[in-house]
């Protein structure tokens, strides 16, 4: 897993494996619990589409609230959260954002 960002009690990653898929996307996982990281997932949100910045939500089971909030995290750090996700598929070590 590669994690990206850390917003309030959320954490933007990504899957390595996921590299192949067709529409690039980040995973919202819910920080604090003890169990797995597939098993904190709460949403998958698309942030392109063929090469092109376009940020929907894939499934969530977010409040609106937070959506809004996850949402607009993306928007506002789309290139630099793009640049990191090139470099964790890339097998790079990367430093997790922490964004208020």
């Amino acid at each position: 897993m590669g994690k990206l960002a850390f917003i309030l009690q959320f954490i933007l990653s990504v899957f390595p494996a996921d590299t192949l898929e067709n529409r690039r996307h980040i995973y919202v996982v819910r920080r604090g619990s003890k169990k797995s990281h597939r098993g904190n997932t709460v949403a998958k949100i698309w942030i392109e589409e063929n090469g092109v910045k376009k940020i929907e939500i894939a499934w969530s089971e977010l409040s609106k609230a937070d959506e809004n909030l996850i949402l607009e995290t993306i928007d506002k750090h789309w290139d630099e959260l793009n640049k990191s996700i090139d470099e964790v598929f890339a097998g790079k070590k990367i430093r997790i954002k922490h964004i208020k």
